[in-house]
């Protein structure tokens, strides 16, 4: 059995939760998130608390069992506090800007790159070279922030590129010249 489906998702207040047929809906302040679970996992709210064990005693619901909880506990701290990424693009004439639904970045390219901002999450660009990427669902986020990196990765030798602003770049020594 898994360690971290054991443990039960307290519920705070303002957040309500409602099991249906395969289907786990969250409200809370900031939204309202739904999720699909499969018949391997049973999912109960009893007390103030969400309980998630697995339906039988097979490997996929032993391995069904820590994913979904970890799912739900995800959801609840979405409608709560939200979640948040900061990407911080580093190089000489790099920058991004927020133009309505669009972040518009040049990277060192010839042609900028746009990416729509997908609906349910927040961009803000500063002047420093920051981007914040918010939202209430934890994965919608971390995938749009993942993207975004993909464009310019960070790299050893000069520290160009976009990177996550907790991300350490190793950073590597060049070619010294023989004269």
């Amino acid at each position: 059995m898994s360690k971290i489906g054991k443990l039960p998702v307290s519920i705070p207040a303002g957040v309500t939760i409602t099991v249906n047929a395969g289907e786990v809906a969250v409200k809370g302040p900031k939204g309202e998130l739904k999720q699909n679970f499969n018949e391997n996992v049973k999912v109960e709210v009893k007390d103030g608390e969400l309980t998630v064990t697995p339906a039988n005693e097979s490997k996929a619901a032993a391995a069904a069992h820590g994913l979904y909880r970890a799912l739900i506990q995800n959801m609840v701290t979405g409608v709560t506090n939200g979640f948040q990424k900061t990407l911080v693009i580093t190089g000489v004439g790099y920058r991004a800007e927020v133009q309505g639904k669009n972040l518009v970045m040049n990277l060192g390219y010839s042609n900028d790159f746009i990416a729509l901002i997908p609906d349910g999450l927040t961009v803000t660009a500063d002047a420093n070279g920051n981007v914040t990427i918010a939202g209430i669902d934890k994965q919608l986020v971390g995938e749009f922030a993942s993207q975004i990196r993909k464009l310019r990765l960070p790299e050893p030798y000069k520290g160009k590129g976009i990177r996550y602003s907790d991300e350490v770049i190793r950073r590597k020594v060049g070619k010294t010249g023989v004269k």
